[in-house]
């Protein structure tokens, strides 16, 4: 089976920037996505759940990923990297270092473009490195640097903007009732109560 190619690129205007402005976490346990062509086609929370957002400073955080292939086994695997300091130490951060790295993440970054992307679609981010330093002279950082990764099926998936303006919204429980017996829907559960 042969894959044909689908697509010619030309070099366009210099109109893209890097870096990444904002992140949204959420564990991965807690949501359901469906994806196709490289773009999240659904996104669902489990009641309740929201994304968490953290500002990135400009100009200190960055996604990559490296796709790496065995032609002799016919594989291929996506390692996802995502890096960001928080500036200023404090113990509510420290805490929630230890949640974040007792968790399998799902993790959406908005890059300085305004384009959204979904890393860990599939197994999810861990942290799998963490920094803390309260730097030498006055203009060193003070706070803690993170360190994301994941290997994925897929590199990173498009995030439409109109998912992105819903990350924080809770998910929502909905009842229902068949023949006397209540039903709880819960992201895309079903409970039988």
């Amino acid at each position: 089976m042969s894959c044909a190619l689908t697509q010619d690129y030309e070099i366009g205007c210099d109109e893209s920037f890097g870096g990444i402005s904002t992140i949204y976490l959420i564990e991965k346990e807690n949501i359901t996505v469906e994806y196709s062509n490289g773009s999240v086609v659904t996104l669902v929370k489990s009641a309740g759940k929201y994304y968490r957002k953290y500002d990135i400073q400009e100009h200190t955080g960055e996604g990559k990923e490296i796709v790496a292939l065995n032609s002799q086994n016919g594989t291929s695997n996506t390692k996802q990297t995502i890096m960001f300091p928080l500036n200023g130490l404090s113990s509510t951060i420290g805490e929630e270092i230890s949640k974040l790295s007792s968790n399998r993440l799902n993790i959406i970054l908005i890059d300085n473009n305004g384009v959204g992307f979904m890393y860990g679609a599939d197994f999810g981010m861990r942290l799998v490195s963490t920094s803390t330093a309260t730097g030498k002279s006055l203009l060193d950082r003070n706070g803690y640097d993170f360190v994301f990764e994941s290997d994925e099926k897929t590199e990173a998936l498009f995030v439409d903007s109109s998912l992105i303006s819903s990350l924080q919204t809770p998910g929502i429980q909905t009842y229902f009732t068949i023949n006397g017996s209540s039903f709880l829907i819960n992201g895309n559960s079903f409970i039988i109560n």
